[in-house]
This record gives structure tokens, C-alpha cells and sequence, in this order.
């Protein structure tokens, strides 16, 4: 699937999807990308009804441009006394960083996940998070909420202080799957009430049905995917 930032040619298609009445999803399948990615790129851009294809690539260049006159330049990274190239640990940030947000992170969130994902300890203040990132202590406080809401991270208190600090762990990402797991059966859930309210032999009910049958097959697999991983 093509990764990075959408090309002058791919928003070519983007406006010419949106002429032809196409979805995002739809646009994101023609072009290898997410329907998240569509959907953000025309809604910055005008909407749907206002979609420009030169337009959009030109305030994107310039936003990009702005961004870099504003951004000051990451600081360094501490190796830790591990030894590592500084320079291929930044490198390295800002790709992870770039493939969260591809993912769907907001950008400032994806930014904070990252910095505490990088670090040994797994954990930082928000005195830290300021400092290394350069941003605002709200800008810290917004994403460490989101992050939190999650279950990307935690909080806890530093010993002998009244200081918080956020941290990250092995179970990030367990943690991540749970809560995609509760979302998605309460997903399979509605779609199933729905098969029975609009009728299983309507085709709008016929619908839901199979929605309901694919999020049960998903949430079977994340359970199992669970289950291995405890286990392992």
C-alpha cells in the first residue's frame, strides 16, 4: 500500500472520486489508502462539495511550510549510555511518529506516544514532555487525556512528589486491543439489534446481519490473539 504524504496525482483522483459521487471509502480502495486519510485530506480542504485537487496541494505545501518556520528543531535524544547513533534515533522518531499519524493519531498525540515510547523508563513528566517536544504544557495535557482515554498510557504519581508522570509499558498495545475489542462488540451488538428490528430478510436487515457476523469473527480474533499472547 503506498505510504506517505498524498501526491499532487493522488489528489487528482481524490477530486475526480468525489465528482463521481464516490465515498471515501471507495477513493482510499482506488488509491491504496485508508478512508481516514481521504476523509481528513477533503475535509481540511473545502469538503466534499468544495474539493480542489491544485487547491489542496498548494495550502498543504503551505502549511508544510509554515509548520517548519514555526517547529523548532527536535533536540536531541539521550542514548542512555547505550551507545546509539543520536541522528538514526531521530530519524527513526519521526518515521514512527509519520506512521501513527498515517494510522490515524492526531499528530501532537502520536508526537507524545513516540517520546515516552522511546525512551527506556517509559515514563516522563509533563515538564518533560514540554521540554523534548518544545510545545505547550497544554498541548501535553490534551494529548497525554486522548492517550490516556485510549488506554495508550497511564498516569502515576513520581515518589516523593506531588508530580505526575505518564507511562507506557509492554501493554500498550494490549491495552489498545481491549478497547478496540469493547468497541467492536458493542458494534456487533447494534448491528445484530438491528438485524432484528429492520427484519433479517430485508436487504437493509440482511445488512446488519452480516455486519453483526463479521465484528463477532473479529472479536473472536482478538480474543484468541489475546489469549496466545498471555499464554506466550
Amino acid at each position: 500500500m503506498p505510504g506517505g504524504r498524498l501526491t499532487n496525482e493522488d489528489r487528482q483522483h481524490i477530486a475526480a472520486g468525489l465528482a463521481e459521487g464516490l465515498g471515501y471509502a471507495e477513493i482510499g480502495r482506488r488509491l491504496g489508502r485508508p478512508a481516514s486519510t481521504i476523509m481528513r485530506e477533503v475535509t481540511r480542504n473545502g469538503g466534499p462539495g468544495d474539493y480542489g485537487a491544485d487547491r489542496a496541494h498548494e495550502a498543504t505545501r503551505h502549511r508544510a511550510r509554515r509548520h517548519r518556520q514555526a517547529q523548532p528543531p527536535t533536540p536531541p535524544v539521550p542514548d542512555g549510555g547505550h551507545g546509539r547513533d543520536p541522528q538514526a534515533v531521530r530519524d527513526f522518531t519521526e518515521s514512527f511518529t509519520a506512521l501513527l499519524v498515517e494510522q490515524g493519531l492526531p499528530r501532537m498525540e502520536a508526537r507524545v506516544l513516540t517520546c515516552l515510547y522511546v525512551t527506556d523508563s517509559g515514563a516522563l513528566t509533563a515538564a518533560d514532555l514540554v521540554e523534548r517536544l518544545r510545545v505547550s504544557p497544554a498541548s501535553v495535557s490534551h494529548a497525554v487525556a486522548f492517550l490516556e482515554q485510549q488506554g495508550m498510557l497511564r498516569r502515576e504519581r513520581v515518589p516523593g512528589a506531588r508530580r505526575e508522570r505518564y507511562v507506557i509499558d509492554d501493554e500498550i498495545w494490549v491495552r489498545s486491543i481491549l478497547a478496540s475489542l469493547r468497541m467492536n462488540e458493542a458494534l456487533a451488538a447494534a448491528s445484530q439489534r438491528g438485524a432484528e428490528i429492520l427484519g433479517a430478510t430485508t436487504p437493509a436487515g440482511a445488512r446488519f446481519g452480516s455486519s453483526a457476523e463479521l465484528l463477532a469473527l473479529v472479536s473472536e480474533a482478538f480474543r484468541q490473539v489475546l489469549k496466545q499472547w498471555r499464554q506466550g
